[in-house]
Parts: structure tokens; sequence; C-alpha cells
């Protein structure tokens, strides 16, 4: 039976009745469409042309071996971009008024080797309702029983060292996504404690024809016309998304996972006493909110508490708004948690990795009897 956990208090966030009130209020005011404007748009150019015209070049075959590796890392980087920048938003519903637009962005993310249609279960919908509450949000258990991101469970010996490889597993989010985790996602009867749906069947063709469509051009074409050898090939694919998955892993990472954020628990009949709104605030992280590149490169996710706030809101708008949201914050006491660079949101989280591993083991240890 699933213990779906729900937030007693949601009806009652005076906080966020006011922040609503007030975001719509700026956007009514200034006539401004929530949705994505022309800078959405000339990014969304931008990345879908830099995608094709690394891609291009890499099966071009014109290349050294050298200048292709480089071109493959340049290409992970670039699809973990596209996913950041365009698809989040589609996927969202935020990036255009039209749901055929937002279907058809959403439909990119087949490209980059991902399920959109399992994206927006694991991720609109249990992510970001069950934000860091263990055994409920999944983005939070990377690789159970090697990292440990929760005072919930027991820490093993291996987990002392957490903080030394967790960057290096974090680099195989994107293999794994492309070869494993959207073909597990569909098929658990519950993720987390929040049962799947059931599938529509063209969701089950979907799901294998367009991973097939993805191994054609990233595994058979090159195959097919580049002048090297199965080893090269394979040393190129992997590390193609060793670097998107660096790239993905540490930003998801970063907006939950720093000094500050709460892990919290439900109480004992199976709920949540805060107002979800107030959950988000206190689990949910922005760094680098002044920097111009952030920005552009990572389409918002550099201000979570923004993102998941407002979901339904383009990434473009997060500046603005965000100024409202951390005025409306102080006036509720309610945390806005922020690194002001990337670089000290990582130091953030490797401390956070270190005290879930290194520094739990150790109280664990102390705690236990020593047998005369």
């Amino acid at each position: 039976m699933t213990s779906k956990v729900k937030f007693t208090n949601t009806n009652k966030s005076a906080f966020y009745a006011t922040l609503r009130q007030r975001v719509d209020t700026y956007f009514k005011e200034n006539a401004v469409s929530k949705y994505g404007n022309r800078a959405m748009w000339g990014k969304a150019i931008f990345y879908l042309a830099a995608f094709l015209i690394v891609y291009t070049l890499i099966i071009s075959n014109i290349f050294s071996t050298g200048v292709m590796f480089g071109l493959a890392l340049l290409l992970g980087v670039c699809s973990a971009f596209i996913g950041f920048n365009i698809c989040h938003d589609a996927i969202h519903g935020s990036f255009s008024s039209n749901p055929k637009v937002n279907k058809i962005f959403s439909f990119v993310f087949n490209l980059i080797g991902a399920s959109p249609y399992m994206w927006s279960i694991t991720h609109n919908v249990v992510h970001h309702t069950y934000t860091n509450i263990p055994g409920h949000d999944e983005d939070i258990e990377v690789a159970p029983g090697l990292i440990r991101i929760s005072g919930e469970e027991k820490v093993n010996k291996l987990q002392r060292f957490q903080h030394l490889y967790a960057f290096g597993l974090y680099s195989l989010a994107s293999l794994s996504w492309v070869l494993r985790k959207d073909y597990l996602k569909f098929f658990q009867k519950k993720i987390g404690e929040h049962a799947t749906p059931k599938h529509p069947r063209r969701e089950y063709f979907n799901l294998f024809f367009y991973k097939a469509i993805y191994y054609f051009f990233f595994i058979v074409l090159p195959l097919l016309v580049l002048d090297i050898t199965w080893w090269q090939f394979i040393i190129g694919f992997i590390c193609l998304h060793l670097a998107e998955g660096l790239v993905l892993g540490l930003v998801f990472q970063l907006a939950h996972v720093v000094e500050g954020t709460d892990f919290p628990t439900p109480n004992p009949e199976g709920n949540m006493e805060e107002a979800w709104a107030d959950h988000q605030m206190r689990t949910t992280a922005n760094f680098a909110t002044n920097s111009k590149l952030a920005g552009f490169l990572l389409g918002g996710l550099n201000r979570q508490i923004e993102h998941h706030l407002f979901p339904k809101v383009c990434h473009v708008h997060y500046p603005v708004i965000s100024k409202i949201i951390k005025q409306t914050a102080q006036e509720f006491n309610l945390p806005y948690i922020e690194s002001p660079t990337f670089f000290a949101a990582l130091k953030s989280h490797y401390r956070m990795l270190k005290k879930f591993g290194h520094e739990d083991y150790k109280t664990q240890m102390q705690l236990i009897p020593v047998v005369k």
C-alpha cells in the first residue's frame, strides 16, 4: 500500500497567498506574459544551433581523433544546456502559452536521450511535490548505498569517503539516464512512495522508439561513418556522457543539498505539518544569482527557489520575481537560502557530503556501546 505524504496545511500558507498575489500583480501591471519572450526564443535557437553544429562537425569525419574527442565533450555539455534552457521549461509548460509549442520543444528531450514523459512524472510531480523528503524524493537518492544525503539511513563504512568520490558518480547520471533510468522508472510500480500512473499505450511505443532513434544517431551512425576504431568510439561516447552527467549532477545537487537546506520527515501520521510553499523555502537553494553567465547557461536552475514556487513561469522572468519572493519571505520569517557564487555552493555541497558521510559515521561509532 502506498503511503503518500500530504501537506496538512497546504491551504493555510499566508506566505504563498501573499506571494502569488504580488507576482500576479507584477505580470498584470507591467503587461508582461509569464511565458517565454524574445530572449527565450533567442536562447532556444542558440542552443539548438550549437548542438546541431557540433554534432554535424563530429559526424563529418573531417577532423582528427583528438579534435573529435574535444567536440564530443562539447556536445555533452551542449546537451545538458539544452535540457536546462529549453526542455525543462517546455515540459513544465512555461516555454509558451501554446501547448503545441511546449510539446514540440519537450520532444527535443528525446534528442539528448531522455524521456520527456518520464521526466514529467519523476520531476514535475514527484520531486516538486516531495522535495528533499527522504524515501519520497528520489532526486536525493543519487546512488543508494554509495551516497548518503539524509540522516534517515544508517551510514556505512564506504560512505565515510563519499565527499571524495561523489562527483565521479554524478558524472554517470547521463549514461544511467540514456541506458537504464527511464526504463526502470517506467516499469516501477511507484516512484518514491508515489504510485506510478497507468501509462497510455502510446507511451510504451514512444519510450522504445525514441530511445532507438537516439541509439541510431549516437551509436550506430557514428560507427558507420567515422574513421575510428570501436574502442575509440566507446571512449568518445562515454566521455560525452560523463561531461553531460557532471554538469547535470552538479546543478541539481547544488539546488537542494547545501548547508541550510532541510530534509524533513513526515509526522507519525505520515503527513507534513508545514505548508507546501513554506516547505519549498526550507528545502531549496539558489546560487550565483548575480552571474549573467550562470543565468544564460543554466536556464534559471541557479534560481531554484523561484522555479519551485512558480514552475509555470518561464525562467527568463526569475530575476525580477526573485526580488518579490525574497522580500515576502523576509516578511513571513522564512529562509531564502542562496550562495553568492557557483564555487561557494560547490564548497557547501562538499561539506554536506562530508557531514552525512565521514562526520555522521564517527558519531554513529561513538554511540555503539563497547562490550568488555
